[in-house]
């Protein structure tokens, strides 16, 4: 996802990958079958791992099926084996991506008539071999998926709030804190729990894909079911944790529920501490501890008098946290500068479509505190 390019590389490190380069939106590394499997069940911030087979120019549609007729598929698939085109299309030439999907199509089904009589089916939802085919301008890249279902798709989320954070996204705003579970973590409007829940997998040094039991690369043909179970076992096999607090607060009940029941389908019941407040009657252990909110942009979820609420934020900040650290996303730029502190940095991000400042406010020590009953 754009923005998390340096993290996802920093993963991509700790599991062995090499000729790691970051491209925008994209981390192109090399590894073997282990690196595969392991990126996909360990890695926290990818959508997708795709394996490159062929880079070629494109001027027309008949290029495009030339060079796809030309692979040797017979490598990836069998005519039994059902397959799916995703295409995403930058070009001038070529401006339709679901027309150049269906030449790839066209060119693949044919390449298996000639050689063995038969095309082999299409099955867009659930293929053998789903492949990706990405053109801009002249320059066409073809891969495989080896992911299958994203993998944003955790498999604890029962339900979302009204503007739930993407789990990869989430993942990425925790790891770039600096958080590790060696302090209090704090989500004063959890919504969802996505936030939380992640914090917690980081933590725990659980899998983020640990529930799930299909990827893409097991219907491959040189998928490898000894190697990847030793991945799989040698992954789940986490230390001993000594649980940080990690506590979510809502002023809506129905997110507090829907969190509650995500946090139970996760698996970390026990593990996240939640209660239904809102973030103005909120005081924290003391810090040093990590706080991070997803305010609402007056976007999918309107707020009145937007400039004062996001004041609001910036006064409890003074007020409530002195020693921490604490990070606020949002698209509303006028907003954030409503918060009254000067942040000590700024990352841009993506909330699906929308462009996000994700911003570090250091609350130094000394700052003023006020009384609650709020215990910890």
């Amino acid at each position: 996802m754009a923005g998390l390019e340096p993290v996802l590389a920093s993963e991509l490190e700790s599991i062995g990958a090499a000729e790691i380069r970051t491209a925008p939106r994209a981390i192109y590394f090399e590894g073997d079958h282990e690196v595969m499997y392991r990126a996909n069940f360990e890695l926290r911030t990818p959508l997708r791992i795709l394996l490159p087979i062929a880079d070629f120019q494109v001027r027309n549609e008949n290029d495009l099926y030339r060079h796809v007729f030309d692979i040797d598929w017979r490598q990836y698939m069998d005519v039994e084996n059902t397959f799916a085109i995703d295409a995403v299309v930058w070009s001038e030439t070529m401006r339709h991506s679901h027309f150049a999907a269906l030449k790839a199509k066209d060119a693949i089904a044919d390449r298996f008539r000639k050689e063995t009589g038969r095309r082999p089916d299409v099955n867009v939802h659930e293929p053998d071999l789903r492949v990706h085919l990405h053109i801009s301008g002249q320059t066409a890249n073809l891969s495989l998926d080896s992911s299958g279902e994203s993998l944003h798709r955790r498999g604890y989320r029962t339900r979302g709030g009204m503007a739930p954070l993407n789990e990869t996204l989430a993942a990425g705003m925790v790891m770039l804190s600096g958080w590790n579970g060696d302090r209090p973590f704090i989500d004063p409007m959890c919504g969802s729990g996505t936030l939380l829940i992640e914090a917690a997998l980081i933590a725990g040094r659980i899998p983020p894909q640990w529930q799930r039991r299909h990827f893409g690369f097991m219907r491959w043909k040189d998928f490898q079911p000894e190697l990847w179970e030793k991945v799989r076992r040698r992954a789940l096999l986490t230390p001993d944790v000594v649980w940080p607090l990690i506590f979510g607060s809502d002023r809506d009940f129905k997110a507090i529920r829907t969190s509650q029941d995500n946090i139970a389908e996760a698996h970390l019941r026990g593990k996240i501490k939640l209660e239904k407040m809102p973030f103005e009657h909120l005081t924290p252990p003391e810090g040093p501890g990590t706080l991070i909110m997803n305010p609402p942009y007056d976007e999918r979820i309107p707020v009145e008098d937007i400039l004062p609420f996001y004041k609001s934020i910036g006064d409890q900040l003074k007020q409530r946290y002195s020693g921490y650290d604490v990070w606020i996303i949002s698209a509303h730029l006028e907003a954030l500068k409503q918060i009254g502190l000067r942040p000590s940095r700024k990352i841009t991000l993506f909330n699906g479509p929308l462009e996000c400042k994700y911003q570090l406010f250091r609350m130094y020590e000394g700052s003023k505190r006020t009384n609650s009953e709020q215990s910890w």
